[in-house]
């Protein structure tokens, strides 16, 4: 099968680098993507950082749908336990009114920064509604209205566009999965944060037993899951200038005495995450899962790792520096895979 092409940009803001030129790239690549193809374009949810400059992804991505004609642009995602399924809704209907068929809302599980953000965030709010509730709730609101046994039903969540934003589930755990397969909703597993193959197959396989379980029980037979694998890709003209490329990535992950365990970029940042949550933790320090080398290298990795989790679609995210070579290596991977035929 061939491989779709779409892109996740977290608007890296790199050393001697200002926020203002960190949101101008993540432009200039979104249109780079639109002129070589790709599918999508989707941007982060990232707060209290300096070294990302992506904490509204709605506001950005108004912006790129100007800047843009064709591709689908979404968010990588929203993180919805931070705010108001209706609010939320509302937002992206706007968008998809704005540009009808080409925005995605991709909804994320994880707090998107440290504690003291999500307490600011979460300031005011009182509901206790799990993250499945509310993104069940986005669904009613995206499809129109509210079932009727619900306490607001009537409620729209307005303007109604032609065409709905396309939701989708993003994790990178089998729990993510189940989620995504309990709502009937396209599911994404964000492997670049996982950064284990082996748990990516199995919750993308578990995803696929489930969401067919909900199939029959809805009565839709014909219903099919739709699967998305995240992942991070450094393409170069040489093995070595790949690796050095991708020399930069870290996978730093945190594991809170509560039993939380959150993927963070450097370990300044888990140590200050810990600090702010008040708990005992643990840190470690893992290799990346960087997909890594020239056209030849990445392509035939990429097509091992299509087999393994029967996927037709990625969504890459490629944060180096300097910007060009970020760019060359979107023209590289996509020079990678043209020569995909249909049936791979």
């Amino acid at each position: 099968m061939a491989i779709k092409i779409s892109v996740l940009d977290q608007s890296p803001v790199y050393p001697g680098e200002t926020c203002e030129a960190a949101l101008a790239h993540t432009v200039e690549l979104a249109q780079k993507a639109e002129e070589l193809g790709f599918g999508r374009f989707w941007v982060s949810e990232h707060h209290d950082s300096s070294q990302v400059a992506g904490s509204s992804p709605e506001v950005l991505i108004s912006h790129l749908l100007a800047k843009t004609s064709t591709i689908r642009i979404g968010s990588g995602g929203v993180m919805l336990q931070h705010y108001s399924p209706y609010k939320v809704a509302e937002n992206f209907n706007v968008l998809a009114t704005l540009a009808p068929g080409r925005v995605d809302l991709g909804i994320g599980r994880a707090p998107g920064g440290l504690p003291r953000s999500t307490q600011a965030l979460q300031r005011g709010g009182g509901d206790n509604e799990t993250l499945t509730e509310k993104i069940a709730e986005v669904a009613q609101h995206l499809g129109g209205g509210l079932a009727e046994d619900h306490p607001l039903a009537g409620l729209r969540a307005t303007p109604l566009p032609l065409t709905a934003p396309q939701l989708y589930v993003l994790g990178a755990s089998t729990g993510s999965a189940a989620i995504a397969a309990e709502l009937g909703l396209p599911y994404v597993f964000s492997l670049f944060i996982n950064g284990d193959e082996a748990q990516a197959a199995e919750a993308v396989q578990a995803y696929r037993d489930a969401f067919a379980r909900y199939a029959r029980e809805k009565a839709q037979p014909g219903l099919k899951p739709e699967i998305i694998v995240a992942l991070s890709v450094v393409v170069a003209d040489t093995e070595e200038e790949a690796a050095e490329l991708a020399g930069s990535y870290k996978l730093v992950k945190i594991h809170l005495s509560s039993g939380k365990t959150l993927t963070v970029g450097t370990i300044e940042q888990a140590e200050e995450f810990a600090r702010q949550s008040g708990e005992p933790y643990t840190i470690e320090e893992l290799e990346p899962s960087v997909v890594k080398g020239t056209k030849e290298t990445v392509r035939r990795k990429l097509l091992e790792l299509q087999e393994a989790c029967g996927v037709e679609e990625f969504v890459f995210t490629t944060n180096i520096q300097p910007f060009a070579k970020r760019l060359r290596s979107f023209e590289l991977l996509n020079e990678a895979l043209a020569g995909v035929p249909a049936e791979a």
